[in-house]
């Protein structure tokens, strides 16, 4: 995949000297004038010539008002996760949204044991990242009940309290080079947050590193589009061109241009402490790379609806099924041109899927607010009433028995109609149709234990525990598959055409 469509972001990677911290501050002051987006501070907490980063963003966050912050990237064997991830929090919302998250998994590991650290293998370093993200996830999801309990090689929490949420879904961006530090960036990872000058291929080297991104996040359910590729940089303006980002502001917008649209980087942070190079790249190269990307992005414009990306979040400790086993759907031809007609069953199977989506956030947040006690069994009847129902007696469990029936009618169609037209008219999916029906049959097994579970919470009108546990697994399920089916149908559903009233 070469654009990945996110939008595009320029910022900063500071040095956070000790010796002037004004200094610092006043250049990421800098940097918000200069209209860039994000300001970021590499992370040595074993250094005394530098600042502490997390104390650092903490100030230029009060500093300033409008641009991102984060650490490029944050020492993860020197910050403990549920503290990091309480701290990070904290910032966003005291910061009104503007934290992201880098994460490294440590490196100069003579220094990190100095100052008390575990040293770790490659491995085990990875592993223990791997860890960490999940513990952070785990603190930020407040809504959820009980304690985070992750049972780790590396990180162990028994039981600690959730909270607080952060203001913003925080973007996790992942220092990495090595595969399996790539794989993990692929399965869990909001961003990819390597620099320019470690890559010994330089630019040529970016294809390689995000197939392997792309393959792991597709073997882990995720669209591979999820995940945001940034890139530290570093260049000198100079009235005539020597080199790689060396040379007037024009040379400066053709190449990252180039790297936005041929290797899908949307985070351009470049390493300065220098006042005008920061003006001119605000000034000079931003608005100029954006520019070009979006005169390019409009003139490729996809012809097909695009698909919903799986959250990748799971909510059950249960996997009924295998997602890296899913086969992928044969390549869309090149150069086909796409009917309106066409295009709009493919959009029609989305809007269907969203309908259902947007039901089972109703089911959760009704769930969650019987569950906290914030309303009495009257009060969560009058809620559901306002949902616009077809019904006007419905109580807790008449409203997901109706979903879960919702599902299962749309399930039954698509296997009794759709995909035998798709199997006519392309042979090339019947191992995906294979596998879409095959999740149908697990989903409506999940759907028979929420009906279980609903029975039984009549028996017992306060312990919604069972339910939860079905719920939250019909979310995992529902969720991954829809957008599997997605990617997988959407783009044929399109070529081929599909009466959309009969989905």
């Amino acid at each position: 995949m070469s654009d990945y469509g996110h939008d595009l972001l320029f910022g900063t990677f500071q040095t956070p000297a000790a010796a002037d911290p004004a200094r610092v501050v006043a250049t990421a002051r800098r940097a918000e004038r200069a209209d860039l987006d994000l300001v970021t501070f590499q992370d040595h907490p074993y250094q005394p010539a530098f600042l502490d980063t997390w104390t650092l963003l903490s100030y230029v966050a009060a500093a300033t008002h409008r641009i991102r912050l984060t650490g490029n990237v944050l020492n993860l064997p020197l910050r403990q996760p549920v503290v990091l991830a309480r701290a990070a929090a904290s910032l966003d919302r005291l910061s009104g949204g503007r934290v992201e998250l880098g994460l490294g998994a440590g490196a100069f590991w003579d220094a990190i044991e100095a100052s008390g650290g575990r040293r770790l293998s490659p491995g085990q370093a990875v592993e223990a990242l791997d860890e960490a993200i999940r513990i952070i996830r785990e603190v930020w999801a407040a809504d959820r009940r009980g304690g985070v309990r992750v049972a780790g090689e590396h990180y162990r929490v028994a039981g600690a309290k959730r909270g607080p949420a952060p203001a913003h879904d925080i973007g996790v961006w992942i220092g990495a080079y090595k595969p399996r530090m790539l794989g993990l960036v692929g399965r869990v990872a909001d961003g990819w947050l390597p620099s320019l000058s470690y890559l010994p291929g330089g630019p040529a080297d970016l294809r390689d590193l995000n197939a392997r991104i792309d393959d792991a996040a597709s073997a882990a359910g995720r669209d591979p589009t999820a995940v945001r590729r940034l890139l530290n940089i570093s260049g000198e303006f100079t009235t005539a061109g020597s080199g790689p980002l060396t040379g007037p502001p024009a040379q400066w917008v053709e190449e990252l241009a180039g790297l936005a649209l041929e290797h899908g980087i949307s985070g351009f942070i470049l390493a300065t402490d220098d006042p005008d190079t920061i003006d001119r790249f605000g000034a000079e190269v931003a608005p100029a790379v954006r520019e070009l990307v979006a005169a390019d992005r409009d003139r490729s414009e996809p012809d097909t609806a695009s698909p919903t990306a799986d959250p990748g979040v799971r909510l059950s400790d249960r996997h009924p099924w295998d997602e890296s086993t899913r086969p992928q759907a044969p390549p869309a031809p090149a150069g086909h041109t796409y009917t309106e007609i066409g295009r709009s069953a493919g959009q029609h199977l989305i809007d269907v899927h969203d309908g259902l989506r947007a039901e089972l956030a109703q089911v959760r947040d009704l769930l969650e607010q019987v569950e906290q006690g914030a309303l009495s069994a009257g009060e969560a009847r009058g809620q559901l009433n306002r949902l616009a129902l077809r019904s006007n007696d419905w109580t807790l469990g008449a409203f997901c028995a109706r979903y879960c029936a919702v599902v299962t009618q749309h399930h039954s169609l698509e296997d009794g109609a759709i995909f035998p037209h798709l199997r006519r008219t392309e042979p090339g999916l019947a191992p995906v149709l294979d596998r879409l029906q095959q999740e149908h049959v697990v989903i409506h097994e999940v759907i028979e234990e929420v009906d279980r579970a609903l029975v039984a919470l009549t028996q017992r009108p306060g312990d919604l525990t069972e339910l939860r546990k079905a719920v939250d697994l019909l979310s995992d399920t529902l969720l991954s598959h829809l957008s599997y089916e997605e990617r997988s149908i959407v783009e044929p559903l399109s070529r081929l055409g599909f009466y959309p009233g009969q989905l």
